[in-house]
């Protein structure tokens, strides 16, 4: 028996007539009457009651329609399901983001991927520092990070996205937030506020090597593992801070952004996912990203 047999006979038990199955089939009539009774024989049983004017289902003929046709929907929807899944359509995916792009891309790109890949169930890990993202496409914790390079760690896919310029934020009382645009010396003196050391922060290395290729030592008051909570306590009054531009996207009440001039005032901003993972769904939604950002 195989599926052939099944499609068959239910063309015959839904036409009651085997003439009409096999123009519904595009096949000639007396091989299929033939592939029938090979299916009666191998079953034991018969399953249709045959007269000169119509077929009819025996008892055992409508019990087996019933799960023929349940077995036939099945396969189909298996085959339907292969294919979407090699073609990217369908899969769950966790995204790791780092904080300027949770507020500032994630809201969009959401959105996107949603619309353009219903079928994948995609979920999100906000604000993450790069190197707790690398360890968590390590552990498979997320799928797919948007990072702030370098990441490091093991070896992974890195695709540049943009690079974002680097602004100063500033409580909007400071005596700063009078100028259009700050250098790096303008910052000398100044309280910090700066991502976590101890949390191996991309962003801490840049900045304090920002400042001081500017001949700054900086004077880092207050070292946090969130970009949310970094600017709320610039709101606060305690400190300025570095930061990539889109960060602003924030809109903080009392916190105002200034551009820092420099050529070398700018932070990448990166895709990346392990080298070993091929999944289609994968592949699309880091090509939607590309091009999305």
């Amino acid at each position: 028996m195989d599926l052939r047999h099944l499609r068959y006979f239910v063309a015959v038990a839904e036409e009651c007539h085997f003439g009409r199955a096999a123009e519904r089939l595009h096949m000639a009539q007396p091989p299929l009457s033939q592939q029938i009774r090979q299916l009666e024989a191998e079953l034991g049983v018969e399953l249709l009651r045959r007269t000169t004017r119509r077929v009819g289902l025996t008892e055992a003929g409508r019990a087996y329609l019933e799960r023929a046709r349940a077995i036939l929907a099945d396969v189909d929807e298996a085959t339907h399901h292969a294919r979407r899944v090699a073609s990217g359509s369908v899969g769950h995916l966790a995204l790791g983001c780092v904080g300027s792009a949770t507020y500032s891309l994630l809201p969009t790109l959401s959105r996107r991927l949603s619309a353009q890949l219903p079928g994948v169930d995609f979920s999100f890990r906000g604000d993450m520092l790069a190197p707790d993202q690398v360890e968590a496409l390590r552990t498979g914790t997320i799928d797919v990070a948007l990072l702030r390079p370098p990441a490091v760690g093991p070896s992974l896919v890195v695709h540049t996205l943009r690079r974002d310029r680097l602004v100063v934020a500033l409580p909007v009382d400071h005596r700063l937030a009078r100028r259009k645009r700050l250098r790096a010396a303008d910052l000398a003196g100044v309280d910090l506020i700066v991502h976590s050391a101890d949390r191996r922060s991309v962003m801490y290395d840049i900045v304090l090597g920002l400042l001081r290729d500017g001949g700054v030592e900086p004077r880092i008051r207050h070292e946090v593992g969130e970009t949310s909570t970094l600017v709320t306590l610039v709101a606060g009054g305690l400190g300025v801070a570095v930061v990539p531009e889109p960060v602003a996207a924030l809109a903080l009440d009392g916190v105002v952004y200034r551009p820092l001039a420099g050529a070398d005032a700018r932070v990448e901003l990166a895709v990346a996912h392990r080298p070993d993972r091929f999944e289609p769904h994968l592949a699309r939604t880091v090509e939607i990203i590309r091009t999305a950002v």
